[in-house]
């Protein structure tokens, strides 16, 4: 079947210097000679040219283009790059040129990288890492997509396929030729295969998840009584009016997320609906509906938190409502807040909170946010501080994966029948298969290139 030539602009939309038009495909050199009226360049060798409009000869732009021919090209097919000059009417003038070549047509959300992972110049994790590596935002998501792009988490999948293959070798030589002088050694070699591998797996995923944390960033989750001043407390963190600030209670209805960069670890800070049980609630303010929704997606957040802060009034503390109680665990830190109301005042804090770090401030003078954001910043990195080059587990499909196929080497170890362990070694291949795109994972394929911009 004939393959399509692709375009689109590959750079962000809106005025800018520069701006990239791809093309991808067998008549990309063919349109690239009519709008230029000259031979294609040399490979690789950007070369200055007038466009003009191969219908009526008006000059488009004075550009640089480049020619890429397969298979030395990011997609593997015949490449073109349109090197324009950045203004909206510059790119439309172009596109629609291109557009009216034949067999030419836009390309979809992530077909280029599409077409690099068919035309296997990108295996399926490579791929993840390119998309986060278009999506990082830290120095910390660079580093950790870029080492997956290179093919850092490739390498480590594909030496233990081949060790599994290897295994694999064994158990079919064990079920064919049964019959035969076999080395006696063979079933224990197997075993030895088998079991090195599994605990391998296990060893790596028990990482506390610190690549998919890095990837979606560290999650701080401000909890606490209405009025106690959550959302003054983000604003005082962040610097600026992020959160609605009144005197009354029950202002934040949803959570509120703002993300900061904390030494190059992105960081999420949410602020949530203020907690109160209903039978501390008086009857005239009983919480409705919209403030039940917001305390249930409170007690939400709190539970997938990475540090959990709860903001009380230093004020009020002799009345904790167990609401508040009830969310403070081991990674709650506790903020005493409005210290500039309340200088004389001692705390009298309960165990379950005083056995917990404590930081007594002000949220509308700053008062003790600076030591706040100290220790926060010391949270980050001792979470994220154990991670360096090796690479790292960053999708939960990536785990899901690894899990079925530790799961079937397990379960091959147990097997009665020598057809059964065969079967349970090539579960484990093809769980294996998956993160790399070695196995038919259609719909996750389906899935991933759908992220991608157009002209990635």
């Amino acid at each position: 079947m004939p393959v399509d030539t692709i375009f689109a602009l590959s750079s962000a939309r809106g005025r800018a210097g520069i701006a990239v038009v791809r093309l991808s495909g067998p008549r990309a050199s063919n349109a690239l000679c009519r709008l230029s009226g000259e031979d294609v360049p040399q490979p690789r060798l950007a070369r200055l040219t007038r466009l003009c409009d191969p219908q009526d000869g008006r000059i488009l732009d004075h550009a640089l283009v480049l020619y890429f021919p397969a298979p030395a090209s990011f997609t593997g097919e015949d490449v073109v790059e349109l090197h324009l000059h950045g203004g909206p009417a510059v790119v439309g003038a172009v596109l629609a040129a291109v557009e009216a070549e034949p067999d030419l047509r836009p390309a979809e959300a992530g077909e280029f990288t599409r077409r690099a992972f068919d035309n296997g110049k990108l295996d399926l994790s490579e791929v993840e890492g390119l998309a986060d590596l278009i999506a990082a935002e830290t120095e910390a998501q660079r580093r950790q997509a870029l080492r997956q792009m290179d093919g850092v988490l490739s390498g480590l999948m594909e030496a233990w396929r081949e060790r599994l293959l290897q295994a694999s070798a064994l158990a079919e030589a064990m079920l064919d030729f049964s019959e035969e002088d076999l080395p006696t050694d063979l079933s224990t070699r197997l075993d030895s295969h088998i079991c090195e591998v599994a605990e391998e797996i296990a060893q790596y995923i028990d990482d506390r998840r610190l690549g998919e944390r890095l990837r979606h960033g560290f999650q701080v989750v401000i909890v606490g009584p209405p009025n106690a001043g959550k959302s003054s407390f983000l604003n005082a963190l962040v610097r600026r009016e992020a959160a609605i600030v009144t005197a009354s209670a029950g202002t934040t209805r949803d959570v509120i997320e703002v993300h900061l960069d904390i030494e190059g670890y992105p960081v999420t800070l949410a602020d949530t609906a203020g907690l109160r049980s209903l039978e501390t609630a008086q009857a005239d303010t009983a919480p409705g509906e919209i403030e039940r929704e917001g305390m249930r997606r409170a007690r939400g957040r709190a539970a997938d938190a990475d540090l959990l802060v709860a903001v009380l009034d230093l004020g009020t503390l002799s009345g904790l409502d167990p609401e508040i109680l009830a969310v403070v665990d081991g990674r709650t830190t506790v903020v005493l807040n409005k210290c500039d109301l309340y200088p004389n005042t001692a705390p009298d804090l309960l165990p379950a909170l005083s056995a917990r770090p404590v930081f007594t401030l002000s949220a509308t003078v700053g008062t003790g946010i600076e030591e706040f954001l100290a220790h926060l910043r010391d949270e980050v990195i001792r979470l994220f501080g154990g991670a360096g080059e090796a690479p790292v587990i960053t999708r939960a499909r990536h785990r899901r994966a690894l899990e079925e196929c530790r799961a079937a080497l397990l379960q091959m170890r147990t097997a009665r029948l020598p057809e059964l362990a065969a079967e349970d070694l090539r579960a484990a291949l093809s769980a294996l298969g998956q993160i790399t795109g070695r196995s038919d994972i259609e719909e996750v394929l389906e899935r991933l290139f759908r992220e991608f911009c157009i002209g990635k």
